[in-house]
Formats: structure tokens, C-alpha cells, sequence
């Protein structure tokens, strides 16, 4: 018991966080059954995730550093029509099947590479508000997108490629097992690396972490480059499951990509969060969605219980907060006494 207990109190945000998922789980099968806890729907939930799922992950590393990331809907959607008209044969490469599936995704990757430097670049060096200078870089990269597809979506792409996001593991879909691969590696960056450590400092202080002999600057560009690198594979995995690419796919995400982090236990102001929160958070907001989807509710709805959501863990992180200021007063006065 007393192990449990220790368990439960050494992150009590993810704790209270599983907590309500599991809840939910269980809400879930008592009130679906069979309709939400099938294999056709389990699958078929799996082939969401992942896209939205890299994007989370995307906004979470952003806000690690008190910063937030506007540009990543507009970087997925821009590299995903690059790589289109790479597939389609627009651009042609001088390749057929499979080498130029691999040729087109390595130039989509560096795509979304030189979209996170610049982001980082902007923000690094001119010391901009990451809020604002992403705003500024959104425009840009929507504008990019549009100038190149005319608001129109790019398709005809060749069947190799969209066979990727089809692939299954296990009965699972593939790309449900890179995104929890991605998560991992993640994990284990931020946990157990001097990057991880420093970017956590820099979150929490960047002053202090100046002054501990870390490249602000550098840090910043790093973090953006995963960032662009995390919405680039995104856009790609939205590539392959709707086999085209459009400007504006995928916008109502930015905001729950937000909802996302919150919930996950990532602090706005940075330095505080764990992916694992936000691992949770994007299983129990699919979790629900999907029960939204049987229960035929209008967006509004939607978007009602969404926001209780927020207000919600909102709610239960300030009581924790409050409840961890307590034991720490209440310490320092056995202290005292002492």
C-alpha cells in the first residue's frame, strides 16, 4: 500500500490524469460495449492518432520552453504538398516506386527541418516572442502552400506511398507504433540526456540557465528543429492516410493540440511536463472523440465538453499544486522544530 501511495504521489498530475482516463475507459465499455471496443474501431482510432499525436508532441516540446509553436499545422500541411508533387510526378525526380517514396519522404523531412530552423533562427536571434514570430511564420509557410497549389489539394499520388499508411503490425497500425517509437525516444531525450536536463532549465529559468554555461540560442534552434521535424512527420502520415495534401487541413487541431498539452500536465510557461501526460492526454482525447462520433453530437457540443475538460484538470492541477505547497510548508516547519 505504501508503495502505491509512493507511486501515486511522485507525479500526481499523470496520476490524477490516468485516473480520469481510465475512467473514461471504463464509461466507455459500460455505455458502447462492443461499438467503441472493437477491433474495426480500435484500429480505426489508431489510424488517427498518430497525426494528431506528432503534432501534440510538436506544441509540447515548444511549451517546454515557454514558448508555443503557431506554425505547425501550416508546416505538416507544406511539407505534405511538397512531397505530393514529388509523388504525383509534378516534380519529377527521374524515380518510380519505392526508391521514390523514400527520396520524396527524405525531402519532406528536410523540408520540415529548414521550417524548424528558421522558426528557431527567428526566435534565437532577434529575440522575438515565440508566439508572434510563429504567427508571422504560419502566414508564410500557409502562403508558400498556397502559392504553390492555388487552394487546391494535390493528389494522383503514387499507391506505393499510400500503402504506408495502411501497413499494420500486430493488428495495429504502423504508424500507431512510430508515433509511440517517437514518443519513447522522446522520453527518454528529455529524461535521461543533458539536453533533456538543460532543456528543462532553460523552460524553467533561461536566466539561471545562461548563467549554467548553456547556449540559450542553441537550445532554442534545437527544440524548433524536433519541432518542425515532429509536424513534418505529421504531415506526411496525413499524406498517406488521405492520400492528397491541401492548405487548411487539419487547422482545428492547433487549438486542440493546446488542450492537448494541458491536460498532459505541460506548463505553458515552460520547464515543467512530461511526454508520458502528453502520451495520456492524446489516447483519452481520441478515446472521447470516437464516443463523441457514436453519440452523434453536434460540434457544439463538442466543444462544450471540451472546454469542461480543461476547466476540469485545470481545477484538479490547481488543487495539486496547493496540496504539494502545503506538504512543503508543513516540512519546513517539522524543519524549524527540529
Amino acid at each position: 500500500m505504501q508503495r502505491i501511495k509512493t507511486i501515486v504521489l511522485e507525479d500526481l498530475n499523470i496520476s490524477i490524469l490516468t485516473g480520469v482516463t481510465l475512467l473514461i475507459l471504463l464509461l466507455c465499455a459500460f455505455a458502447f460495449g462492443n461499438s467503441m471496443y472493437s477491433l474495426k474501431n480500435i484500429q480505426s482510432m489508431a489510424f488517427q492518432i498518430p497525426e494528431f499525436g506528432f503534432l501534440a508532441l510538436a506544441m509540447m516540446m515548444s511549451n517546454l520552453i515557454g514558448g508555443i509553436d503557431l506554425s505547425i499545422i501550416a508546416t505538416a500541411n507544406t511539407v505534405a504538398v511538397f512531397t505530393a508533387l514529388l509523388l504525383n510526378g509534378s516534380w519529377p525526380l527521374g524515380l518510380d516506386g519505392w526508391p521514390l517514396v523514400i527520396a520524396a519522404a527524405i525531402i519532406g523531412m528536410l523540408i520540415s527541418l529548414l521550417f524548424g530552423l528558421f522558426n528557431g533562427l527567428l526566435i534565437a536571434r532577434t529575440s522575438a516572442p515565440p508566439i508572434i514570430a510563429t504567427l508571422g511564420t504560419m502566414t508564410l509557410f500557409q502562403g508558400i502552400g498556397m502559392a504553390l497549389t492555388g487552394g487546391s489539394s494535390v493528389g494522383n499520388i503514387i499507391a506505393e506511398f499510400a500503402e504506408l499508411g495502411k501497413l499494420k503490425l500486430l493488428e495495429i497500425p504502423f504508424i500507431f507504433w512510430l508515433f509511440l517509437l517517437a514518443a519513447g525516444i522522446l522520453w527518454f531525450v528529455l529524461t535521461y540526456t543533458a539536453f533533456g536536463r538543460s532543456l528543462y532549465l532553460y523552460g524553467g529559468n533561461s536566466v539561471a540557465a545562461r548563467f549554467s554555461a548553456i547556449s540559450n540560442e542553441r537550445l532554442c534552434i534545437s527544440v524548433f528543429l524536433i519541432t518542425g521535424l515532429l509536424a513534418g512527420l505529421s504531415g506526411l502520415i496525413i499524406l498517406s492516410r488521405v492520400n492528397s495534401a491541401k492548405v487548411g487541413y487539419g487547422d482545428s487541431y492547433l487549438l486542440q493540440t493546446m488542450i492537448v498539452c494541458v491536460i498532459g500536465g505541460i506548463h505553458p510557461n515552460g520547464g515543467i511536463g512530461k511526454v508520458q501526460g502528453v502520451v495520456i492526454a492524446v489516447l483519452l482525447m481520441r478515446v472521447m472523440s470516437s464516443a463523441f462520433t457514436i453519440m452523434s453530437l453536434s460540434p457544439y457540443t463538442k466543444k462544450l465538453i471540451w472546454g469542461f475538460m480543461l476547466l476540469l484538470v485545470l481545477g484538479l492541477n490547481y488543487m495539486v499544486s496547493v496540496f504539494y505547497e502545503a506538504r512543503k510548508r508543513k516540512r519546513e516547519r517539522k524543519g524549524e522544530g527540529v
